[in-house]
């Protein structure tokens, strides 16, 4: 039937799509050293370079969906921001929007201890880029 189809692919696209987010994660960590995570509008989905037990399939913190609602990029003066409610050892350094056709589907982060001061240039425009290029990919 019709809804076993689109349920079928909706199940084969989203494990596609973490086992993506994880090779980007760890792709992004491998340039900047910072940990990379990617998460949906729910929770983290995949995490490169360090906090994966404390972070991985964790619910992602109110302050961080209200982020993502605001559509727009995030960089940190000063690491608070909580990326998981569960461990507040881990802040939001950097964080862009992914959006695909007008919706907001997630967020690609760098990660950073609590309190630690801003990220740099490269992170900023790094999240950028992949952002745009996963809210593309989720389009075709």
């Amino acid at each position: 039937s019709r809804s076993t189809l689109s349920s079928l692919t909706a199940a084969l696209s989203s494990k596609l799509t973490s086992e993506f987010a994880a090779q980007i994660c760890d792709a992004l960590h491998k340039t900047t050293g910072s940990i990379a995570a990617v998460c949906d509008r729910d929770a983290v989905i995949a995490v490169a370079g360090g906090g994966k037990r404390e972070l991985l399939d964790r619910r992602i913190s109110r302050e961080l969906e209200e982020l993502m609602s605001t559509r727009g990029q995030y960089a940190a003066d000063s690491c608070t921001l909580p990326v998981v409610d569960t461990d507040e050892r881990y802040a939001v350094a950097v964080a862009a929007p992914i959006l695909s056709e007008g919706d907001v589907l997630g967020c690609v982060l760098f990660v950073a201890a609590h309190g630690d001061g801003p990220a740099g240039e490269t992170e900023r425009k790094l999240a950028q880029a992949v952002s745009g290029f996963l809210g593309k990919q989720m389009e075709s």
